[in-house]
């Protein structure tokens, strides 16, 4: 057994319905940590990058309008990264099947998805699928410093951008 590490997002439908308790609830059971977290507004950048692998699928625009919160009235996702033993399997396993009419009725999509009429699934969380996939989406989600150690390779470099502080 490998340390892993995986990306869950609970997407805007799970907020919207405040099923992140629940959510948090259910993956507390894997005993995995989380080491990143954060609920973040998501930008068109990030989720057309995100989504990429199904640019030119007919429901692309659908997705790319879920993820950003536009089909439920607020743009929020919460994001987190788990890590510990077999973390992609045990996530996957209570994340349950995309398409929520196939879950396992005892999984979060079971319990929790659905099929909008549009076709796009409304399936509240996202979970990564392998170790590749899960180092890509954890890389674009979060920076080093939001999650609690390094678990990638890290650079220090000097940067001359402006930021947000508070006043």
């Amino acid at each position: 057994m490998t340390i892993e590490q995986t990306l869950v997002l609970i997407k805007p439908d799970g907020l919207k319905k405040s099923l992140t308790g629940n959510i948090l609830t259910v993956l507390s059971e894997t005993e995995l940590k989380i080491v990143g977290s954060k609920v973040m507004k998501v930008s068109r950048e990030l989720a057309e990058k995100h989504y990429a692998h199904l640019k030119g699928k007919i429901f692309y625009k659908g997705v790319i309008d879920y993820i950003m919160g536009k089909l439920h009235g607020g743009n929020r996702v919460m994001a987190l990264v788990y890590e510990g033993k077999n973390a992609i399997k045990k996530i996957k396993t209570i994340c349950g099947v995309t398409n929520p009419e196939k879950a396992h009725p005892l999984t979060i999509r079971g319990k929790y998805g659905r099929i909008l009429k549009s076709g796009v699934f409304e399936n509240a969380m996202h979970a990564s699928g392998s170790k590749k996939e899960a180092e890509k989406e954890i890389k674009m989600w979060f920076n080093p410093g939001e999650i609690t150690h390094n678990i990638y390779p890290t650079k220090r470099i000097k940067t001359e951008t402006k930021q947000i502080i508070w006043a």
